[in-house]
């Protein structure tokens, strides 16, 4: 019930990142419609603005991965969190929320130590893959921990740290509301000729590192099999160089593209997650900077990288990270999942064993709900 009676209040949020500005944005809009009495002020994208947040600093001058890159924006982060600190000791809000993006949010955490404002978690940093050691972070310094993976409450909890699991936001997804044959005929796709989504990151680099591999991949592909059609997924402010015209490209329904398409092909993230959500096969890549790849190997303690994976806890979808993500492999994974094979049955079966441990819809509000609910005690 929505509450209009309580006295103002203000949240300072920082998202870091185009997956955090999205999931922020949806908090928000479930924290007003519980009470409408909260500003929000912080760090986030266009979706937090359009629900009403002030923007600080824009997650596109804050999202950058791979340790390599990260060194590079060292002067700028430290910027960044100099006047973030500043910002939040002048403002004094009555509740700061952090999602997602640790190498900024942990540290600005134990920054705030000497501030008397409660610090919510909300996606927590896959501690359980790598440096296990900053637990004691959260710990020491976060009041509330908000996890979206099903795994995390008795990982975490074994570790000292109390974790709540409001399930996971790919739960709220649903079927998009243009069918396959609308969709396929406002985009000059033949219906029955097969469909390759890809989704070659959120990320400028990102992209930069995977689209040469996937455009490779499609000129094998198409090739071998002239009637596959190729549309890629093109997150904002992302640049596609070289992307021949019968490429197509989704600006705007990135999620009925991915529900449409046959199968996908993505870099390691929230879209592979994406896919199994909406059911349709995926083939997994990934591609760092050197230096950040032979770091990652040293550290982490996971046998996957595909969120798929890591939640069913076997290898559903393939992966070709690094130097194993070679064009004729994978294209020769995606011919495989493109007919009705038991390989693909096989990968569709093991979705819905995924999709069963996400929870069900309504994990805004839930997240909501217990953050009011803290803030009340």
């Amino acid at each position: 019930m929505k509450n209009t009676s309580s006295s103002a209040l203000t949240f300072f949020i920082v998202a870091g990142e185009e997956s955090g500005d999205l999931h922020g944005s949806k908090l928000i809009q479930s924290l007003k419609t519980l009470n409408s009495n909260i500003s929000f002020i912080g760090h986030g994208g266009d979706r937090m603005k359009s629900q009403g947040m002030k923007i600080i600093e824009h997650v596109d001058l804050l999202s950058v991965m791979g340790f390599s890159e990260v060194i590079k924006r060292i002067p700028y982060m430290l910027k960044v969190m100099g006047a973030t600190i500043r910002t939040i000791e002048k403002l004094r809000p009555d509740r700061i929320i952090l999602i997602d993006y640790p190498g900024f949010n942990l540290r600005l955490a134990k920054r705030l130590k000497t501030f008397p404002i409660p610090i919510t978690y909300f996606i927590l940093p896959q501690m359980w893959a790598w440096k296990e050691g900053r637990v004691k972070i959260l710990e020491k310094y976060v009041n509330q921990c908000l996890g979206i993976f099903p795994f995390e409450q008795k990982w975490f909890e074994e570790r000292g740290v109390s974790v709540q699991y409001p399930g996971h936001p790919f739960s709220e997804i649903t079927i998009p509301q243009q069918n396959r044959d609308d969709y396929f005929q406002s985009h000059d796709f033949i219906s029955d000729k097969p469909l390759l989504a890809l989704l070659p990151g959120s990320r400028q680099q990102e992209v930069d590192r995977h689209w040469p591999i996937f455009l490779k991949t499609v000129k094998i592909l198409k090739k071998q099999n002239s009637s596959i059609q190729f549309c890629i997924a093109k997150a904002p402010n992302i640049i596609i160089n070289s992307a021949p015209n019968y490429i197509k490209i989704e600006e705007d329904f990135t999620q009925t593209l991915i529900s449409h398409a046959d199968v996908a092909l993505a870099s390691s993230g929230t879209a592979t997650l994406e896919c199994a959500v909406c059911d349709t096969p995926v083939v997994v890549c990934y591609k760092m900077s050197q230096l950040s790849w032979l770091l990652i190997r040293q550290l982490s303690k996971v046998s996957y990288a595909s969120m798929v994976n890591l939640i069913a806890n076997e290898k559903v979808v393939p992966e070709f990270l690094q130097n194993e993500m070679q064009p004729d492999l994978i294209a020769k994974s995606i011919v495989e999942l493109l007919h009705p094979s038991r390989y693909r049955k096989v990968m569709l079966n093991k979705f819905e064993t995924v999709r069963r441990t996400l929870g069900i819809p309504g994990v805004y509000e839930r997240t909501a709900e217990t953050i009011l609910k803290e803030h009340s005690l």
